[in-house]
């Protein structure tokens, strides 16, 4: 899998409000989890050298363990000024020759004996949902990109190549 494309500019981001946005946190659920688990190990070794520094687990292991949940949650999908945006890689809108809805149901399939390997895959997998870009550019070595996005019909209309959702 690539990380990045070859199509497309790589200047920095634009200071234009985006057509399309999203952030991919992770799970509400994850959170507590995340902090329980921090903090069941902060008590484990707050028992095994107590005295005056037994709060240092605490201090030093939950903020970790946020810092990790926040970090997973660092991706953002935009479309800005004609281009889509995922994380360094940039794709003209004007490349893309078609976009695809994948759902959770075909996710394992998309990613498994169907994937090519040249394709460009950002994939989260606790986002059920996908989009396939396919794209039209005989110098890119990159047919296509397959993006985790919780909203792909809308990420795929802001690129105009389907449908605004109705509801």
């Amino acid at each position: 899998m690539s990380d990045t494309s070859s199509s497309g500019s790589t200047t920095g981001s634009s200071t234009h409000t985006p057509t399309y946005s999203e952030r991919l946190w992770v799970p509400i659920w994850w959170w507590p989890i995340g902090i329980g688990i921090a903090a069941l190990l902060a008590a484990e070794l707050h028992m095994g050298a107590p005295g005056m520094y037994a709060w240092l687990p605490y201090a030093v292991l939950i903020p970790c363990a946020l810092w990790v949940l926040v970090w997973l949650s660092r991706r953002r999908i935009e479309v800005i000024d004609g281009e889509l945006v995922v994380e360094q890689a940039h794709l003209p809108v004007e490349l893309i020759s078609r976009g695809v809805v994948v759902p959770g149901s075909a996710k394992s399939a998309a990613l498994g004996r169907q994937l090519d390997p040249a394709a460009f895959v950002r994939h989260r997998p606790w986002i059920k949902t996908m989009a396939l870009v396919v794209l039209d550019d005989p110098e890119d070595p990159t047919p296509y990109w397959l993006i985790s996005t919780r909203r792909p019909a809308e990420l795929l209309a802001a690129l105009g190549h389907g449908e605004p959702p109705t509801s």
